[in-house]
């Protein structure tokens, strides 16, 4: 029945990290002890002062009607003061916030109001598996350069140059990254702010939305660079580092006419995000962020743990990674090993085998622009992690 839909959705890849969770869940459902390490999300429950927050709104009765498109006014001013006091970006204003159901619905707004068919996103790689699909829905095409292990998978400015045509519209990068967990430093910013720079109506989307899980103690946003905010549109939001997932909260902040316009758009598609939701995130950004710190102190731990376990596993390649709550090992040792039935040809192949012969979900790299790797989530709790670990370990040393 394919040739009843649309070429858009029928072209458009499922997403992996959502395609192995809904298997994991499905074998969960027939009584198999699986441990889900695929999808992107904490574990921890939403701090209580933001819980709280949310009740009280209700009963105050006064957030029950639609909200405003782009937000409650003193949501976007809460924002806009975070971005100006910690991040350093002074031009922040509410007027250039735009509050969405998500940090993706951010992105997608973004790229639909930016993109003509053919115009070019060059996606530093390995990427968030949804940049890419969501260019080509906005007529776009993606663009990657691609970060090696050695260099803990950070593509550089140089690389961006090389790639830079008259077609280019847009870059973007995640950092923290989803899926290295790398961290660009300022340093690498500001060179590739120079790069942008040098190229007339080149803009950049930063994707934040990992910022308070950061073990450097060092996250630099790259529209706090001189010349750079007319450049920039910086994505946010509270799903991670407020462990506020299900309540889908994202933003953006972004140059005014480009704010204006995702305020368009999403006044066609869904209009403002529940307004609940949005009381609760106006706690968590001007509300107590001990919980938060908890548990980025929490990952931290878990990170150390995990690394030293995968270090154990004969084969792995891993680098130390510096934020987010992923590891993103190499694995190509085991590609053309078997056992029985099995033969192993790539990543999408090893995580099957893990799947069913370790009851370990993990996520192919080759949705992240890397094929040799799979990410692996450590928001799990450290007996889930070391058990998980454990029978990972025992399933690889099958395989010759």
């Amino acid at each position: 029945m394919n040739n009843l839909l649309s070429d858009r959705i029928n072209q458009m890849e499922e997403s992996a990290t959502l395609a192995m969770a809904k298997k994991a869940r499905e074998l969960k459902g027939q009584g198999i002890d699986i441990i889900s390490l695929s999808l992107g999300e904490p574990d921890f429950k939403t701090p209580k002062h933001i819980q709280e927050a949310a009740k009280a709104s209700i009963d105050e009765g006064k957030y029950f009607a639609y909200p405003p498109v782009a937000g409650y006014q003193d949501l976007r001013e809460a924002i806009a003061k975070k971005l100006r006091d910690v991040n350093h970006i002074s031009e922040a204003k509410a007027e250039n916030i735009v509050v969405s159901t998500g940090a993706k619905h951010s992105i997608a707004n973004i790229f639909m109001c930016m993109l003509n068919e053919g115009d070019e996103v060059v996606i530093f790689s390995p990427y968030w598996v949804s940049y890419a699909e969501i260019i080509k829905l906005a007529g776009g095409v993606p663009v990657l350069i691609e970060g090696t292990l050695e260099n803990n998978f950070k593509a550089t400015a140089q690389q961006l140059k090389e790639v830079l045509t008259d077609k280019t519209k847009a870059i973007i990068y995640s950092s923290p990254c989803n899926p290295t967990g790398s961290v660009f430093s300022k340093e690498e910013l500001e060179a590739i702010a120079e790069v942008v720079k040098s190229k007339e109506d080149l803009f950049v989307i930063a994707d934040e939305i990992y910022e308070l899980i950061n073990f450097t103690g060092k996250h630099a946003s790259i529209a706090a660079f001189p010349g750079m905010f007319e450049r920039t549109i910086t994505v946010n939001g509270f799903s991670k580092g407020y462990a506020m997932t299900g309540w889908r909260v994202g933003y953006i902040c972004a140059p005014l006419f480009i704010a204006k316009a995702c305020e368009k758009m999403q006044g066609q598609f869904t209009s403002g995000g529940t307004g609940i939701a949005q009381r609760a995130a106006l706690a968590a950004i001007s509300g107590d962020h001990g919980p938060s710190q908890e548990m980025e102190k929490a990952y931290f731990k878990r990170r150390e743990l995990v690394l030293e376990m995968l270090r154990d596993i004969p084969g792995i390649k891993t680098h130390v990674p510096e934020g987010a709550f992923y590891f993103f090992p190499d694995v190509s040792a085991f590609f053309g090993k078997t056992v029985g039935d099995y033969k192993i040809e790539n990543a999408d192949d090893l995580c099957l085998y893990i799947l069913e012969k370790a009851n370990v979900s993990l996520v192919t790299g080759a949705a992240f622009g890397a094929p040799d790797c799979v990410r692996l989530s450590y928001a799990a709790s450290e007996d889930e992690l070391k058990e998980a670990l454990k029978r990972i370990k025992e399933a690889l040393a099958k395989l010759s």
